[in-house]
């Protein structure tokens, strides 16, 4: 990444395209905005999953900031996984079948996503001063936007408070972009808005503001954006997901609120009979939905931010 900034005149912005050393052949796009004055490095990463359009959208319109206007670099990976973006594979990369936002920070040796995540983790991650990873509700899922960061890393914490997204879950996940905040100790979150194979004007507006209010917290940028409203913060995520394949009918919708116990959708076989009604593992508000019909039988269901511990079934 240094190399690429280096040749990036202060005062301008360049776009590049980014041969990775991968087999097969990787390309993605990259653009730097440098500032005339030395400030930050922001990473701004998107498109982890090939289908989360209004973040890429957004990751888009963000390197699109003004170079005259900028302290510091901005860094914009918009398509990181781009043989999921074309095509248009849900959750996996349709290379090696794997989940690359559950693979960081990688493996050199391992399948072509492990070795994705170990670039993008070694090359550019490690070497930022924040990383901003925007996502979304992918082509089956509704969702209520949100942020994640790794619980106990109270930078990235107030890097997501800045982002300013209505809701804020601490995450004992591993293997998420944000795990460069655990090996390397950079502010990182995730940041999700839009989905269901949509890029809305509003989840798009939302993701930009949050990131303008970051790099307005962080000193690259002297005014910010409209300012953020207040953000509820959860200890936990609280999962679903589907004993067996068959037709899924949700009974709630994302950014409702349920109570532990209260009915969230109803998992029928092939010939329409009841295999099983699923329930709110806690009390919480439902940041994400599955909204396809078809079902796989390990897939999610439904993600609730809640205030108490509740175990992944």
């Amino acid at each position: 990444m240094q190399d690429l900034i280096q040749n990036t005149e202060p005062g301008t912005a360049r776009q590049v395209l980014l041969d990775v050393p991968l087999t097969p052949t990787t390309t993605l796009p990259a653009i730097v905005v440098r500032g005339r004055e030395d400030g930050p490095l922001l990473l701004v990463t998107a498109g982890i999953h090939g289908a989360e359009y209004a973040s890429i959208e957004a990751a888009y319109r963000l390197a699109a900031t003004s170079a005259e206007n900028l302290r510091g670099t901005l860094v914009v990976l918009p398509i990181v996984n781009p043989a999921a973006f074309y095509q248009r594979s849900i959750y996996v990369n349709p290379i090696d079948g794997r989940n690359l936002n559950r693979m960081f920070p990688g493996r050199q040796g391992g399948t072509y996503a492990e070795r994705l995540a170990y670039w993008l983790h070694e090359t550019y991650l490690t070497q930022a001063d924040a990383c901003l990873d925007l996502h979304g509700g992918d082509l089956v899922e509704a969702l209520e936007p949100f942020s994640i960061y790794a619980r106990g890393h109270e930078p990235s914490r107030q890097l997501a408070l800045a982002f300013g997204l209505p809701h804020l879950v601490a995450s004992d996940s591993s293997g998420m972009t944000y795990e460069v905040s655990r090996t390397h100790g950079v502010p990182a979150i995730i940041a999700e808005a839009g989905g269901q194979g949509q890029w809305e004007a509003r989840d798009v507006q939302l993701l930009v503001d949050g990131g303008q209010r970051v790099m307005a917290h962080l000193g690259m940028l002297g005014k910010t954006s409209p300012e953020r409203q207040a953000v509820a913060e959860y200890d936990t995520f609280a999962w679903l997901r589907a004993s067996a394949s068959g037709l899924w009918s949700p009974t709630v919708r994302a950014g409702q609120r349920v109570e532990q116990g209260e009915t969230v959708g109803i998992l029928r076989d092939l010939l329409g009979q009841e295999l099983g009604t699923y329930t709110a593992p806690a009390s919480g508000v439902v940041l994400f939905c599955v909204s396809s019909l078809a079902m796989n039988e390990g897939d999610p269901l439904v993600g609730i931010g809640a205030q108490t511990a509740a175990a992944c079934p």
